[in-house]
């Protein structure tokens, strides 16, 4: 499939003036970034731009006084806990948060990750039933159990008092867990409702947190600042992928300050192992290096070693355990190219790319078929479905593009499946093997339906349309304070025409990628590097418009601006 140039550019339109009067003490490519971010009242600006969002009153979330309550009687009673999580970074995270939290309350608190191979997602009857055995008295989940009905009316028959902390979409009723912490629940009056499952997580640490330092339990061990778990927190939050916007973007801020002090063994660990150096981290290195090596262990083995990292308390126990998520994550990347490669072929054997791609082998390992779904999906620009067959059950992965609403998708063919959940643009799911071909008509029948007459090309999000002699040093710190970036806060992408080009030759492994000297209609050179688009080498016209991120580069000790070049279009 060649997309060279094939990207549409959706360049905002331009801020109203008087938006830009009121901010005129920002520079206006800035006043327009926050307004394409719909940060518009003066007191959002004012609170991103310092980085003071409060972080709002964790008792505004429903059920927290409760949640609160029957935690603190059942640590009275030293009562046995477990944190029951999921076995991606969000969750691990998640689990972290509240054990150290609970610990140092004097919690005899255990954690519970199930195994994705063995287990799958979320609450499962197996796994309550050996708690209950184990004469677990509160099982506390993060991360998931939002649509586990029947599971936690289980857990609640065998005696167990459930807390049921989750971030994810509500079904059509809530589950009867004695306390229900879910900022998207329709009765929560909490104002920020895109917390990550960490996030949710935290709040409960920190309403336990407050009111002991209200009214002590005598079973505190050691005081416990909330701020300490913010390194955790931005870890699972950036993961996850939820918006870093509002509370999210103060809460990766400060967790990012924390991370860079590099205090917690495990992270010290594990930055020291992928060569990053403390001071450095930025939400892209959560992204693309440290997270990562977390879900590699839920992906592909058990979340557990993730966990013992997190709760590590020395360098001695990190280092090893740092070793383990590293050689995982080796192997995580290899299974990933092997099954995207599979599933590639698959699709394009069958003729003419379908409205939703949709494949499936016995032998795709389940830990990453969501990854590979997730590369088709960049290639295709189609939803993406990908399936392990595990004999009368498989487990399948889902991501979509914005056109199609992967989740809403999977309820309308509920029936069909053991269980489901998950966002608008990923999901996941089980279903009995016997009916997939069902599951692939009815999913594609629907994505045909909601996809007519939409031209299934990558929209490409552009912040502005600027000048290249116009940008400078002073440009680029001021885009810096809008940092950090990430999912609904990407990195500004500014857009440049006819710029010209100077000289042009592929580098990297196999040519991969381009390097390329550019000249602006000023006269000024510019350096810009285009990953993974080397294939434009020979066919590039002597002037082209590019979209791109204005970076800093190093390079034998010296530091320049370079045009990071996101998209070319030709004939510019």
């Amino acid at each position: 499939m060649d997309i060279l140039g094939h990207k549409r550019w959706q360049i905002a339109p331009p801020a109203p003036p008087i938006f830009l009067k009121r901010v005129q003490h920002l520079h206006p490519l800035v006043a327009q970034i926050l307004y394409n971010r719909g940060i518009t009242k003066l007191d959002d600006v004012a609170a991103l731009l310092a980085g003071d969002y409060a972080p709002d009153n964790p008792f505004r979330l429903a059920d927290m006084d409760k949640a609160v309550t029957l935690l603190r009687q059942a640590m009275a009673h030293e009562e046995r806990l477990v944190v029951y999580g999921d076995y991606d970074a969000d969750g691990v995270t998640a689990v972290a948060v509240l054990m150290r939290a609970l610990r140092s309350l004097g919690a005899r608190v255990e954690p519970y990750i199930p195994s994705r191979a063995d287990e799958g997602y979320g609450l499962n009857p197996e796994a309550i039933t050996a708690l209950a055995e184990r004469d677990t008295r509160v099982l506390i989940t993060v991360d998931c159990g939002i649509r586990s009905l029947d599971e936690v009316a289980m857990a609640r028959q065998l005696g167990m008092t459930v807390i049921l902390t989750d971030h994810h979409h509500v079904g059509t009723a809530l589950p009867q867990a004695n306390a229900v912490l879910n900022p998207k629940r329709p009765d929560c009056a909490y104002p920020f409702k895109e917390l990550a499952g960490v996030g949710v997580a935290y709040k409960l640490a920190q309403a336990l947190l407050r009111a002991n330092s209200q009214v002590p339990l005598n079973t505190t061990r050691y005081p416990l600042h909330e701020s300490e778990l913010l390194d955790l927190v931005a870890m699972g939050t950036v993961a996850d992928m939820v918006p870093l916007i509002g509370e999210n973007h103060m809460l990766v801020r400060r967790g990012l300050e924390y991370l860079n002090r590099a205090k917690r063994p495990g992270l010290s660990a594990l930055m020291e192992m992928t060569g990053t150096q403390p001071g450095t981290v930025t939400a892209r290195t959560i992204g693309f290096v440290l997270a990562p090596r977390l879900n590699a262990a839920g992906r592909i083995s058990e979340a557990i070693t993730a966990l013992d990292l997190l709760l590590a308390e020395d360098m001695s126990e990190a280092i090893p355990l740092a070793h383990e998520l590293e050689a995982l994550n080796q192997d995580r990347r290899a299974m990933t190219t092997e099954v995207q490669e599979r599933a590639r072929e698959q699709i394009l054997d069958a003729g003419e790319v379908p409205a939703l791609l949709f494949v499936s082998a016995e032998d795709f390992p389940q830990g990453v078929v969501g990854l590979a779904a997730s590369r088709l999906l960049d290639e295709f620009y189609r939803p993406a479905i990908v399936i392990s067959k595990e004999g009368e059950l498989s487990k399948g992965s889902a991501r979509s593009i914005p056109e199609f609403h992967i989740t809403e998708a999977l309820d309308t063919v509920a029936p069909l499946l053991v269980r489901h959940g998950g966002h608008a643009a990923a999901a996941g799911f089980t279903i009995r093997t016997e009916l997939l071909p069902e599951l692939e008509a009815r999913l594609l029948a629907l994505a045909q339906e909601q996809l007519e007459g939409i031209s299934l090309v990558p929209l490409f999000n552009v912040d502005a349309e600027v000048s290249l002699h116009t940008l400078s040093w002073d440009v680029f710190h001021e885009l810096e304070r809008l940092q950090p970036f990430g999912y609904g806060n990407p990195t500004p992408v500014l857009a440049s025409r006819r710029v010209h080009v100077r000289h042009a030759r592929a580098v990297g492994v196999d040519g991969r990628h381009l390097k390329l000297t550019l000249v602006d209609e000023a006269g000024g050179v510019w350096d810009a590097i285009a990953f993974r688009q080397g294939e434009w080498i020979g066919r590039l016209p002597p002037t082209i418009d590019i979209a791109y991120v204005l970076e800093s580069n190093e390079w034998n000790g010296r530091v320049s601006l370079q045009l990071n070049v996101r998209d070319i279009h030709a004939g510019g």
